[in-house]
């Protein structure tokens, strides 16, 4: 919109860079351009303002395939006005001299021309295409197809327009068609699923199944190396009772010839003792032999009396004291 001021019954425009303005004074042209700025009389002007920057314009639109399947177009148009006085003439730019604002709708109207023109080409191209075509191809040819027939509209050329850009962001059926042609879809990915986790599972019991033949191999090995050990224990186990055997045989010997020469120093040792008590008992038999009767019984008294006992008291009666005077008194005693 025009930025427009008051000074002293006159009016002052100022124009922003992207709209062009074409200034009648009674019926003649006395500006036309892009970012303009001037004074000029309110009651002797007639001002158009034109937007000539790139416009979007954006619309959802129903069509029917040729099967009578609904599906929902949604679609961009880029726009400019590349002819700003033509468009004066088709289309009402007049803007008010004191506000600077549209007395009519002029983008409005282009929108309309546009959505509706684009639209009867869609229509035309989808009512000759099945609704599974027209959801694989449908948007590249919708596309093309409102390129070429806005391109080729001769109102739009006559109007100063120009189409720089379609775009069909998305052609899509109805939620129930949607959901059913997305059954088979889902159906094949599910299988696929099903199919990786069956071979998973598959994998996973061969994998198992390798384990479990390690682990067998692995005891095998095991109880083969606990056979050996056992027997190796065994031979063990024998050369050690041999090597004890043959110890305790060695032992058994050296005590036996240690007893044996033990015993015969013992009995070498008892004969020289006994030929020795045998010489001192026949020297001391000789020796009493040659002695006096007196000095037998003497010495006879005297052994007698170290083996006796003790004798704390000794009680002579008169019988033996006379009997013992009566010995001591016979003839012979003196001897």
């Amino acid at each position: 919109m025009a930025d427009i001021t008051r000074r002293f019954g006159l009016r002052h425009l100022r124009a922003v860079p992207t709209a062009h303005i074409r200034h009648l004074r009674r019926g003649r042209v006395a500006h036309d351009g892009a970012g303009l700025a001037f004074w000029f009389r309110p009651l002797t002007a007639a001002i158009s303002e034109v937007p000539v920057d790139d416009r979007e314009l954006s619309m959802l639109f129903h069509a029917r395939t040729s099967d009578f399947q609904d599906v929902t177009v949604q679609a961009t148009l880029t726009y400019r006005i590349t002819e700003p006085a033509t468009a004066t003439t088709r289309v009402d730019f007049g803007i008010d001299p004191d506000t600077g604002a549209w007395r009519a709708a002029p983008l409005d109207q282009l929108a309309t021309l546009l959505t509706e023109t684009a639209q009867q080409h869609a229509l035309g191209l989808l009512a000759r295409t099945p609704l599974a075509t027209a959801l694989a191809d449908g948007v590249n040819a919708v596309r093309e197809q409102m390129a070429n027939g806005l391109a080729g509209e001769p109102r739009i050329t006559e109007t100063g327009l120009a189409v720089i850009a379609v775009r069909v962001v998305a052609l899509r059926p109805e939620p129930e068609v949607e959901r059913a042609l997305r059954t088979p879809a889902r159906e094949l990915v599910q299988q696929h699923a099903d199919r990786a986790t069956f071979e998973r599972r598959a994998v996973a019991v061969e994998h198992e199944r390798g384990i479990a033949e390690n682990e067998l191999a692995n005891r095998i090995e095991l109880a083969r190396r606990e056979e050996q050990l056992l027997a190796q224990q065994g031979a063990n186990g024998r050369l050690q009772a041999e090597e004890e055997a043959v110890a305790d045989r060695i032992r058994t010997d050296a005590e036996a010839q240690r007893r044996t020469r033990l015993a015969a120093a013992e009995a070498e040792a008892a004969r020289e003792l006994g030929e020795a008590r045998a010489a001192a008992e026949a020297a001391w038999l000789s020796a009493h032999q040659q002695a006096d009767p007196a000095v037998l019984r003497a010495l006879a008294l005297m052994r007698l009396a170290e083996h006796l006992p003790r004798i704390d008291s000794v009680t002579l009666t008169p019988d033996v004291l006379t009997g013992l005077l009566a010995r001591l008194g016979a003839p012979g005693a003196g001897r």
